[in-house]
């Protein structure tokens, strides 16, 4: 999972990037990278790391002109390396610059092709690259020396037709103005926004959340629908337009439960009222199930699970408390790279409040399970810490099947839920009592917000891919490239590649 941002500006746009980037930060670790345009010439900077260490005052200062856009990655196609980090630049037609968030499921077909066929030279194993190769082609083959805006729309319904997955892009065409395009069934986010600057003009921005347009002082246009593009020129004027032939919304559901933000909108549903309607209908299940439970308290798993576990704790009636002291300045566990990484990490992220623990019997609220290293730590540290049950429940249904659409979670062997029912998971990750939500109430959940979502990718706990063409030997030899033991063989190289203005 990534974030992307693109501004068009009357003034410079490197601050509004960078701030942007700072507010989208939970959606990845790995990488940062800024790319703007003035006067025909671009300047980039991208690097490992979070957005205030990859960027400098130095940086900052040569980052010039009016419009830009920005990324911030962690790795599911490609690995954890300065090489792969983003926006990607290509100088043949015209100087374009992509940031991707998302995956596409046909990579290895389109990059047979781009070589074959479109004689393009890919220098990493990105599937970024290739989304801002095919678009550069679809570009290239019109032949014209001056862009209009129908062949930039006619270039995004070219992407369309090659591409498969779920993905969203911000492209900077040097001189011309920033492009964005949401895949035709809309799993991954993205939105715009508009303001006016101090003469009454109008700025445009796009980004993954809404809460990068709040924070920057847009206001919310709206969501981008499934399959269409908007192409925001130099001088400051927004077109739209429907690139996809059948559109159908399909949004990730796992948007609300674990990686958006709660002050984030989404297809029209506030991320937080989805949280919270998912812990007052777990409630329900515990209260229609289990109606004789022995809860104490009611402790979240910071952060994202708070929303869910302080609704499910008022529900049951049940005394809600922070039992978990959280050190701020480590990364999202579940995004980091490496298994090892994660076991290591969970230690230092959290330390148990005794005094909430000590003779109670506790139910542990997560946003989910996936590996369940997280989850098995935790409930280690609660009994240490004194509880004399820990029960666990799960904001989500369990995670069985892997993600193809840019979440990192490609290997069902690594899924704890994976060809176990819930007593088993239970018993791995040390239990007393394991409670899921269903699958329907987490639809329920979001859907409840905008009852014109008549679908969403639920791929991860049902195996139905919307976009189709998932077989089993797909799903094989997704595993084989994307599991932890190959990315822990692979160049961590942390050199820079492209040369483009460098802001270095």
């Amino acid at each position: 999972m990534c974030g992307i941002i693109g501004i068009v500006s009357n003034s410079p746009v490197n601050q509004a990037l960078y701030d942007g980037l700072t507010v989208l930060q939970h959606r990845g670790q790995d990488a940062a990278g800024i790319i703007t345009c003035e006067n025909a010439k671009v300047f980039l900077r991208k690097s490992n790391g979070l957005v205030k260490d990859v960027f400098h005052a130095r940086h900052m200062l040569r980052l010039k002109g009016n419009m830009g856009i920005g990324h911030v990655r962690y790795p599911t196609a490609g690995c954890s390396s300065s090489a792969e980090s983003q926006p990607f630049y290509v100088n043949s037609p015209y100087g374009i610059a992509l940031a991707h968030n998302g995956n596409l499921t046909n990579a290895e077909k389109i990059k047979r092709d781009l070589y074959m066929e479109d004689l393009r030279h890919l220098n990493t194993d990105s599937d970024s690259e290739i989304l801002l190769n095919v678009f550069a082609h679809e570009l290239q083959h019109l032949g014209k020396l001056r862009l209009e805006v129908d062949d930039i729309f006619s270039a995004v319904s070219g992407v369309h037709q090659r591409c498969r997955g779920g993905y969203t892009a911000a492209a900077l065409i040097t001189g011309y103005g920033v492009v964005a395009f949401r895949d035709p069934f809309g799993i991954r986010p993205l939105c715009m926004g508009e303001r006016e600057d101090e003469t009454g003009k109008k700025e445009y921005m796009v980004a993954s959340e809404s809460v990068a347009v709040d924070t920057l002082g847009y206001r919310l246009i709206r969501e981008l629908d499934p399959g269409e593009a908007v192409y925001i020129s130099a001088d400051g004027v927004l077109h739209t337009r429907q690139c996809a032939q059948n559109p159908q919304l399909s949004p990730c559901i796992f948007e609300h439960v674990y990686f958006a933000r709660p002050d984030t909108i989404l297809d029209n549903v506030h991320v937080h009222k989805a949280r919270l309607r998912m812990g007052e209908k777990l409630a329900f299940k515990i209260l229609r199930e289990w109606p004789d439970h022995d809860i104490d308290v009611v402790i979240p798993i910071p952060d994202t699970s708070r929303t869910a576990a302080s609704q499910l704790a008022y529900t049951l009636d049940v005394v809600f408390r922070e039992g978990f002291i959280k050190n701020r300045y480590i990364g999202r566990t579940f995004i980091m790279p490496g298994q090892k990484l994660r076991k290591k990490s969970v230690r230092q992220k959290l330390n148990p409040l005794q005094l909430e623990f000590k003779g109670k019997n506790v139910l542990l609220v997560d946003d989910s399970i996936v590996r369940g290293t997280t989850s098995a730590q935790i409930i280690e540290m609660a009994r240490s810490a004194g509880a004399r049950k820990v029960y666990f429940a799960s904001a989500a249904p369990p995670v069985r099947y892997p993600n193809v659409y840019g979440i990192d979670m490609p290997v069902a062997s690594e899924l704890i839920a994976h060809g176990r029912n819930e007593r088993e998971v239970a018993e791995w990750i040390g239990a007393d009592h394991l409670i899921f939500q269903d699958l329907q109430d987490l639809i329920d959940s979001v859907q409840e917000g905008n009852p014109q979502i008549k679908q969403f990718d639920t791929s991860v706990f049902d195996a139905n891919y919307v976009t189709g063409g998932i077989d089993d030997a797909y799903l094989e030899r997704l595993e084989a490239s994307r599991c932890d033991a190959e990315k822990g063989q692979r160049d961590e190289s942390d050199d820079e590649v492209l040369g483009v203005y460098n802001a270095n």
